[in-house]
């Protein structure tokens, strides 16, 4: 995926965590946002080569659950 692919498609990717985040934890918008961007998994995921938008919602949001639990993220094997 070249640079501009990429660059479009990290909102749509960042939408649907954030909706998911909304959803299931009952918080707001701009706290949604606000833990999204201060996680590893988002520094993580602005990377391309670490290929994570290959990653569904539900899997991006089950990574940040663990990086919140723990404190670190481990990778499935997909």
């Amino acid at each position: 995926m070249n640079k501009n692919e990429f660059t479009v498609l990290m909102p749509i990717i960042i939408d649907g965590l954030i909706a998911q985040v909304v959803k299931e934890e009952k918080i707001s918008e701009d706290d949604a946002i606000t833990k999204i961007y201060n996680s590893k998994l988002y520094a993580l995921l602005e990377q391309e080569e670490t290929k994570l938008w290959h990653y569904s919602t539900p899997m991006l949001y089950s990574l940040l659950q663990q990086e919140q639990k723990t404190g670190e993220i481990v990778f499935p094997d997909v």
